[in-house]
C-alpha cells in the first residue's frame, strides 16, 4: 500500500475508533445504578469489567478466582438477570452494578456498555475485560498476581496482554455434568482440545485470528469460518482513547492487537479458561435462540443453538485433562515469554 493510502486507513480507524466512543457514551445512558462503590477504587487497583445475564452459578467461583488474582473492584453490567445474580453482585463489597432492561444486541453485544464504564472509571488502571464465564490463568498466576503481571507489562513497555479462549468440556453429554456453586468448574469440565486451531493474520487491525477446538470440529466442521474466534486481548492499561473493535477480540488504536511476536520470539500471553458447557448450557440455549440477541445474524446460528440443546457429548480420545498452566505453556497454548 502507497503512503497516501496508509495515511487513508490510518485515517477510517482513527475515525472508527472516535464513533465507538461516541456510541459508549450515548449508550452509558442505558444503565442504571444499582450499587455504586466506585469511591473505593484506589490509584493502581486492577479493576474487572463485565457484562452479564443469569450467571448466579458462576458468579462465587468467578468472583473469588478473580479476587485470588488480584482484582480490586469489580464493575458489572446486569442485563435484567432474573436468577439472583443481581443480589449475588450487590451484596458484594468489591462490586459496583449497573442494571439495564436496553438490547444487548443494540450495545454490539454489552461492548458499549463495558466501554462506557471503562472510559468513566478505567483510565490509568489495567483493566480485565472478561464475559463471566471465562478464567484467566497466565505463567505463575498461582504465585504472582495481576498487580506483579501488570508491572512486569509496564517495565517491558507493554499495554496490552493477549489470552487464548480455550473451550472447557467433560466427557459424555452435556446435560449429565452436575454443578455446585462455588466450586472449581474445572472439577466438572476438565477436558480440553491441545490441537485443532488455525491461525491467520488480521492484516487490518495488526491482530492474530485463532479458530477452533471442540465448538469448530462438532458444530462448524463444514462451515469453519462461521467457527468461534478464540483470540482475546483481556487485560489492558486503559486510556480514554481505546476502543474495543469486535467484543474483546480487538482493539483500537491497532498497536494493541500486537500481542504476538513476529520477530520469531515468543511474547507472554494467558489463556481464558472458557466454562460455557457447564450445567444450564441446553436451557440457555433454548433462552437465546428465542431472544435472538447473540451474533450479526442470529437465525444462520440456529443449527447451532439446537445442536447444543441436544446436549452432545464433546470428548474424543484425543481430548486432554486440564493440570494447570505449565501443561498449557508446554502446549504451546501460553507462553511465559521473558516472564521468567
Amino acid at each position: 500500500m502507497s503512503r497516501a493510502g496508509d495515511l487513508w486507513q490510518d485515517y477510517l480507524w482513527r475515525r472508527r475508533r472516535q464513533l465507538r466512543l461516541a456510541r459508549a457514551l450515548r449508550k452509558r445512558r442505558e444503565l442504571a445504578s444499582v450499587v455504586d462503590r466506585t469511591d473505593l477504587i484506589r490509584p493502581g487497583d486492577v479493576l474487572a469489567f463485565t457484562t452479564l445475564r443469569n450467571e448466579a452459578a458462576r458468579l462465587p467461583f468467578f468472583l473469588a478466582h478473580y479476587r485470588a488474582l488480584g482484582v480490586r473492584h469489580f464493575l458489572v453490567v446486569d442485563n435484567d438477570s432474573d436468577d439472583g445474580s443481581r443480589e449475588i453482585l450487590g451484596e458484594a463489597p468489591d462490586v459496583s452494578l449497573w442494571h439495564t432492561r436496553a438490547s444487548y444486541r443494540a450495545s454490539r453485544f454489552g461492548v458499549d456498555w463495558m466501554q462506557g464504564l471503562l472510559m468513566r472509571y478505567g483510565r490509568g488502571h489495567w483493566c480485565v475485560s472478561v464475559d463471566a464465564d471465562e478464567l484467566l490463568v497466565y505463567p505463575h498466576h498461582d504465585t504472582r498476581p495481576l498487580p506483579a503481571l501488570c508491572d512486569f507489562l509496564d517495565g517491558e513497555g507493554e499495554a496490552s496482554f493477549g489470552a487464548l479462549m480455550l473451550d472447557l468440556y467433560p466427557q459424555g453429554p452435556l446435560d449429565a455434568v452436575r454443578y455446585t456453586p462455588g466450586q472449581d468448574p474445572t472439577a466438572v469440565l476438565p477436558f480440553y482440545d491441545r490441537a485443532n486451531y488455525t491461525i491467520s493474520r488480521k492484516r487490518d487491525l495488526d491482530a492474530l485470528w485463532i479458530q477452533g477446538g471442540p465448538r469448530s470440529r462438532t458444530f462448524f466442521a463444514d462451515r469453519p469460518e462461521r467457527g468461534p474466534t478464540l483470540t482475546k486481548v483481556p487485560l489492558v492499561k486503559w486510556h480514554w482513547r481505546y476502543a474495543y473493535v469486535n467484543s474483546t477480540h480487538t482493539l483500537l488504536p491497532r498497536a494493541l492487537n500486537r500481542i504476538y511476536d513476529d520477530q520469531g520470539g515468543e511474547k507472554l500471553s494467558g489463556v481464558l479458561l472458557h466454562t460455557k458447557f457447564l450445567p444450564g448450557i441446553g436451557a440457555k440455549s433454548a433462552e437465546e435462540k428465542t431472544r435472538r440477541q447473540h451474533f450479526g445474524e442470529p437465525g444462520a446460528f440456529d443449527a447451532y443453538y439446537d445442536a447444543l440443546i441436544a446436549a452432545p457429548d464433546l470428548w474424543t480420545p484425543h481430548s486432554t485433562q486440564y493440570r494447570g498452566w505449565r501443561q498449557l505453556e508446554a502446549e504451546g497454548l501460553m507462553s511465559r515469554g521473558g516472564w521468567g
